[in-house]
């Protein structure tokens, strides 16, 4: 892996970003003089001021330079994103005043939404947001979009990960990189796989899901709460958007799926998301050297890892 950013070469991937969203807007006739950047963690994402205009630009990836595998995944989301939209469904919409496409320039891929002003004092309720993920989950259901299965579980980062984290014992000891490989071992064929999934979790129905833990992005703007962030919308279990959020989150979204028709988390697939979840935790250590904050998150996790059941604790 390269050496960890300075927190000078951060600023530099910041500025480049900006940079390049400001000059990629104005190419599409919009007016940018005051551009101001909103957030800055996996992506860049910044209001192209006056323009009503955000947008968002991906800079820690797990391959910085395929650029059209990129743009595949952002096409799929700004396609998801509109018609969800026009089924009335509370989503950050692409933004009407350019193409509803990504936008390659200066080697970064990017997306261009409407802007809608946060609300910063409210505090967010998970359990609340947990709470509506199965009318979210209800109307996708009749997305006739084509989506890959597990995509968003992005089986072949992990497989690349795994060797790579043995140069790196500073962010993962050689015996917890054994076990990630043993697990990754039993979990991955299920992964890949839509018909290895089926034959494993019989009568477990598939369907459009969020793909990146939609009850974490929630965004709450002054008009009210929409979903957000569908870069990893994917075909998979429902269980897959609760993957790792705990018990109490579990139940909130078990009482608000009876409630409107869905059916209840199954025990054994969350323990199969659960798992492999992990093993995508332990392949963000190497993006850590992109964004050397990451640590400081993962470690805990890690932590956590090790008192899990091998695997889920699914048999061989």
């Amino acid at each position: 892996m390269t050496p960890h950013l300075t927190p000078q070469q951060l600023a530099d991937r910041t500025s480049a970003a900006v940079g390049a969203a400001v000059a990629a807007g104005r190419a599409l006739g919009l007016t940018v003089t005051d551009p101001a950047v909103l957030h800055d963690v996996f992506s860049v994402v910044v209001h192209l001021a006056p323009s009503p205009v955000v947008a968002r630009i991906p800079t820690v990836l797990p391959r910085p330079d395929d650029l059209a595998a990129l743009a595949r995944r952002q096409r799929d989301e700004l396609e998801v994103t509109q018609w969800l939209a026009g089924q009335g469904v509370p989503v950050l919409v692409p933004s009407p005043l350019v193409p509803r496409e990504p936008v390659q320039r200066d080697g970064f891929s990017m997306t261009f939404w409407a802007y809608t002003e946060e609300n910063r004092d409210k505090e967010p309720d998970y359990a609340a947001n947990a709470g509506s993920v199965p009318a979210l989950h209800a109307a996708l259901r009749d997305y006739p979009g084509r989506l890959e299965f597990l995509s968003s579980a992005e089986p072949w980062f992990v497989t690349e990960a795994l060797p790579r984290l043995e140069q790196h014992p500073d962010l993962i000891g050689a015996d917890d990189l054994d076990r990630a490989r043993r697990e990754w071992q039993r979990l991955e064929p299920l992964v890949r796989s839509r018909t290895a999934f089926e034959a494993r979790f019989p009568g477990i129905d598939l369907q459009p899901v969020h793909g990146d833990c939609p009850p974490a992005n929630i965004f709450s703007g002054v008009d009210g709460d929409r979903y957000a962030d569908f870069e990893m919308i994917t075909l998979g279990p429902v269980e897959w958007d609760l993957a790792a959020l705990g018990p109490e989150l579990e139940a909130a979204y078990d009482r608000a799926a009876r409630r409107t028709g869905m059916r209840p988390l199954d025990q054994d697939v969350l323990r199969f998301v659960n798992a492999v979840g992990m093993l995508r935790m332990i392949a963000t250590l190497t993006l850590v050297p992109q964004l050397p904050v990451l640590k400081e998150y993962l470690t805990p996790a890690v932590e956590r890892w090790r008192t899990m059941p091998f695997a889920g604790g699914l048999d061989a």
